[in-house]
């Protein structure tokens, strides 16, 4: 029995599925290249540094919150700016990938 013979996992089917719909659209799979994947990279640890700074900022501002309030709005504040970090890096990636970077 070959690799080929061998039962795939729901992953590698999925990942057919996708690849052969993409084929059918007429979508090219590009490979990266070092430049892009290193400028993807760059991109994912700026994002990481401003999380964990964010992170720094919100854990200063929790020891000075008096109430329960302040501290929900706190952790809004957090998760809002961690969403919008994501985003941010998302479209970086995606402008690197396209070659619109």
């Amino acid at each position: 029995m070959s690799n080929d013979d061998a039962p795939k996992t729901a992953y590698e089917l999925a990942m057919e599925r996708l690849r052969r719909k993409d084929r059918e659209e007429g979508v090219v799979e590009r490979p990266l290249t070092d430049a892009q994947k290193a400028a993807i990279t760059e991109a994912r640890k700026v994002y990481e540094a401003k999380v964990a700074e964010r992170e720094i900022l919100h854990r200063d501002a929790l020891r000075k919150a008096r109430s329960h309030e302040e501290v929900a709005k706190l952790n809004d504040q957090l998760a809002q700016d961690c969403e919008r970090f994501a985003r941010d890096r998302d479209r970086k990636v995606t402008a690197i990938r396209d070659g619109s970077a």
